[in-house]
């Protein structure tokens, strides 16, 4: 089964609301074996969705819409397929008590147009609507599936689970089971890590191996597909390990995560406390980690120390440091990181200086940027970075290089164990 989702309303044209209705169905639809090929919002106008559905019906033996069930003149969508289909619109009795209950229940007058959203294509079967009005319907003509979902989402979402998806898997005998698993990477391009595995994605059929490049790492998407769950996970875990042989150094986690909450997950662990010393990227990195909650146990303090005075009277770096290598360099962040670390009495000091822009400072083009890590009494590590991009996208980065550096710094130090 090849399914296709038709969004219909003109305000998702108008970018007034996003079209998450057409994510949440692709997931669900993703663990029970059916593929979605094509996306499609069409506005509220009769021809266009027309059109819309006479190219969907050439490609697709599903297709599923979401919106046009309501009571107003622009809500088309069942009335339009009817057309298509040569169908009546029939008045669901148990839709139509639903409808005036609620009015009943509100204490609100029933207008002659509510009628309209317990109509029902003739011969589908009708889907339930616990948490609004308009019904959905489901039904299938001349080789294709057709459902009819509300727009609005905290009632199609449960519609969707509930009615649609067991629909099609009794109508259909659904068993094939898409199992999908997102690794995240840092540190290494896209074009990189293609690079590295070419010959397994050149290979690949179950699973599949999908790059995306995004906020400055690269995420692979491995899908398989079989009846047994299990099954499809081993096929997973088989290619994981492969793909880690290769680039495991700068993979950091699974799913929907970051780096920063892996490296919380990690202290947290390791039961280490952090600081930091912050000049360029001015308590980002602080207040990133502290967005997490337990925080206060890990991250004991910092100093945004953006001038060269208060490098040197409140964190304590050198004048001699600061007049003959300057405060962006190697020097400067090994002895920020080794003094904030007393400071504070935590387990690993960090430090980030550097220019961001939008002109060089020091002799130093913009992007050029140090990292300094001391863990425990081990010697301190100092990282050069040469980055580009916006100042904003530059501060970022850096801070997010930051997590990534503890995250290895630590893992070696577990490995020469």
């Amino acid at each position: 089964m090849n399914a296709e989702i038709i969004a219909v309303g003109s305000e998702l044209l108008l970018g007034q609301i996003a079209n998450t209705n057409a994510q949440f169905i692709s997931k669900k639809l993703a663990e029970i074996g059916v593929n979605v090929f094509y996306h499609t919002v069409v506005g509220d106008n009769a021809e266009r969705l027309k059109h819309t559905i006479e190219t969907a019906k050439k490609r697709s033996n599903c297709i599923i819409f979401t919106g046009g069930l309501g009571p107003t003149k622009d809500d088309l969508t069942k009335e339009t397929i009817a057309r298509i289909l040569n169908k009546r619109l029939v008045i669901d009795e148990a839709a139509m008590k639903n409808i005036e209950d609620f009015f009943k229940r509100t204490k609100r007058t029933m207008s002659e147009n509510n009628r309209k959203q317990a109509l029902v294509l003739e011969g589908s079967t009708v889907l339930p609507n616990h948490y609004g009005m308009a019904p959905g319907m489901a039904l299938e003509a001349n080789g294709i599936t057709y459902l009819l979902m509300p727009g609005v989402p905290k009632e199609m979402k449960p519609m969707f689970i509930n009615y649609g998806v067991p629909f099609l898997q009794y109508h259909y005998g659904l068993k094939e089971k898409i199992i999908s698993r997102v690794l995240r990477f840092f540190g290494i391009g896209e074009s990189q890590l293609e690079t590295d595995i070419e010959d397994l994605i050149d290979q690949q059929t179950n699973p599949t191996i999908a790059p995306l490049a995004k906020d400055g790492e690269v995420t692979l998407r491995l899908t398989a597909k079989h009846e047994d769950e299990s099954t499809a996970l081993k096929l997973i875990d088989e290619t994981e390990k492969k793909i880690l042989s290769r680039v495991g150094r700068y993979f950091y986690g699974h799913g929907e995560t970051s780096i920063q909450e892996q490296l919380m997950k990690l202290l947290k662990e390791k039961q280490y406390t952090i600081s930091a010393a912050e000049s360029l990227t001015g308590g980002l990195f602080s207040e990133q980690l502290t967005h997490f909650p337990g925080a206060s146990n890990i991250v004991l303090g910092g100093i945004v120390c953006y001038t060269n005075e208060v490098k040197q009277h409140v964190l304590g770096v050198s004048e001699e440091t600061l007049k003959t290598k300057g405060a962006v360099s190697s020097e400067c962040a090994k002895e920020m990181a080794e003094n904030i670390k007393k400071l504070t009495g935590s387990n690993i000091g960090i430090s980030f200086t550097g220019v961001a822009g939008p002109d060089p400072s020091e002799g130093k083009e913009v992007g050029t940027v140090y990292i300094g890590i001391q863990i425990d009494d081990r010697p301190t590590a100092v990282f050069e970075l040469h980055l580009s991009g916006t100042r904003e996208g530059i501060r970022h980065r850096t801070a997010n290089y930051g997590c990534y550096y503890v995250m290895n710094v630590i893992k070696e130090m577990e490995n020469r164990l």
